[in-house]
């Protein structure tokens, strides 16, 4: 009986602990998201101001370059402009 209850146990706090990871891969997703969104449109912005035809497979390559860089270094600076310039080698812009 003893047994049973510790296995009990054990098996509520791992599905607490699942629960919480998932919950907290969840809520980085959704940032990431966001800030993907309004990083493909300052990247159309960008686009427009430089008289360039905008292009998805530029924007989401940029993008997805700076969520990147972005986690690792946390500075929105450089991280745009790593990216900007490796986006700009990659298309011959």
């Amino acid at each position: 009986m003893k047994a049973s209850k510790y296995d009990l146990l054990i098996f509520v706090n791992l599905m607490i602990l699942i629960n919480s990871l998932n919950s907290n891969y969840l809520a980085q997703t959704q940032q990431n998201s966001i800030i993907k969104l309004f990083c493909l449109q300052s990247v159309k912005e960008q686009m427009m101001k430089a008289e360039m035809e905008y292009s998805d497979e530029i924007a989401n390559q940029t993008c997805e370059c700076y969520l990147e860089e972005f986690i690792q270094t946390a500075s929105h600076q450089d991280a745009k402009t790593k990216c900007k310039l490796q986006t700009q080698e990659s298309f011959n812009l």
